[in-house]
């Protein structure tokens, strides 16, 4: 009793009632201009529909009259696009008409075929509901009072649901609707994706030097080494907060520019970073580096921090040579150094996988892997 009941205590039961009564008041206003003239209302809904903000007016009346606790309803509320959702806003006008005659003629005599069958039950007559032209006085109508009333508060609740799933059909998102939001889902994604990489590198990077140059201190017993080692630390931690907060300042702000990260032409504070955790850096640049594009640019950054990390992590302090060359459309980034005494990698994971995934994003390649003694790193960017 208590599940019946249920749905008469929502206020979206009520709100989907309202939303039934309006095109009938439109109906009242025409037939007080025009009495006696019903058609006419229907034909003028068509071009009516096929304005293009009519579907985003019935749209938003749709959302928060008929599923207003539903985020998700599948509801549009933006304008006709096409000539096909304008035809479907124009059968959503014919439809919702339709069914706000039917929710009003129940709501009128359904409830005055109740106060009838009484009347009939003492012996009274009826006026002229049209429900009840055959009935005659008889003392059993009194069992047929509650009928009407639970069929007008059945037809409530089945009427409501077929307006709220026709909105769902007919003002629902088109294809191409469709595929924008998935589009905007996928960039959303995509930048998630690419803030974990920007705080995976940087964080790791400055958490593996400060690792190194700490052990480095502990087992030196120099107190100035200890001393470099500290400023190394210091400024590579300063460095990953300065990082930190430019990422969490994009996550805050949306609509903040990306031109704050860091690029290939900040290289050598990686490279100096390198140095003092006692890595043996041999750089070698050439080409315009201020020419490459800032995508490229950025991800080459992240992509040689990465490979500094992992030589210091898994590596230790050994020789590390890096070619950097901007030539012919390209961006050649490569980084080679030995190969730890057990043999192996010099890093696996979601490091290396992230470097590959940079690099295919951009339309690049990037080779990971054992080469002459050495583990090669080295990622091809397209700038064109």
């Amino acid at each position: 009793m208590v599940r019946l009941l249920r749905p008469f205590v929502r206020g979206t039961t009520y709100t989907r009632l309202l939303h039934l009564f309006v095109p009938v008041l439109l109906l009242g206003v025409w037939l007080y201009v025009f009495p006696n003239r019903y058609w006419p209302i229907t034909v003028l809904l068509i071009p009516v529909g096929l304005i293009p903000a009519v579907r985003r007016g019935e749209g938003l009346q749709a959302r928060f009259m008929l599923v207003p606790d539903e985020p998700e309803a599948g509801i549009s509320v933006a304008p006709s696009a096409t000539w096909r959702d304008r035809l479907r806003t124009v059968v959503w006008l014919q439809a919702r008409f339709l069914l706000g005659g039917a929710t009003v003629f129940a709501a009128v005599w359904l409830p005055v075929t109740a106060v009838d069958l009484a009347g009939l039950a003492l012996g009274g007559a009826v006026g002229d509901n049209p429900l009840l032209t055959w009935a005659r006085p008889h003392w059993a109508y009194a069992f047929l009072v509650p009928v009407p009333l639970l069929v007008f508060a059945g037809a409530v609740l089945v009427l409501g649901a077929a307006v709220a799933g026709l909105a769902r059909r007919l003002l629902g998102p088109s294809p191409a609707e469709r595929l924008a939001v998935l589009e905007e889902r996928t960039e959303h994604l995509m930048e998630r994706t690419r803030i974990a990489r920007e705080l995976h590198d940087s964080i790791g990077h400055a958490l593996t030097v400060a690792v190194v140059q700490a052990a480095a201190a502990r087992t030196a017993g120099d107190p100035a080494f200890t001393d470099r080692a500290l400023t190394a630390i210091e400024e590579t931690g300063r460095t990953a907060l300065e990082d930190l907060e430019r990422v969490l300042g994009v996550l805050r702000d949306s609509g903040r520019p990306v031109s704050g990260r860091p690029t290939l032409v900040d290289a050598d504070r990686l490279l100096e970073s390198a140095r003092a955790s006692g890595a043996t850096v041999d750089a070698e640049v050439s080409g315009p580096l201020e020419t490459v594009p800032g995508p490229a640019s950025r991800e080459g950054y992240r992509i040689l921090q990465e490979a500094l990390t992992n030589v210091l992590r898994h590596a230790g302090a050994v020789p590390v040579r890096v070619r950097i060359v901007v030539a012919g459309g390209a961006l050649d980034l490569e980084v080679r150094n030995p190969l730890p005494s057990g043999g192996g990698s010099a890093g696996r994971g979601s490091g290396l996988r992230g470097m590959s995934e940079r690099a295919a994003l951009l339309g690049g390649r990037a080779r990971v892997g054992p080469d002459e003694g050495d583990w090669r790193i080295r990622v091809v960017l397209p700038l064109g």
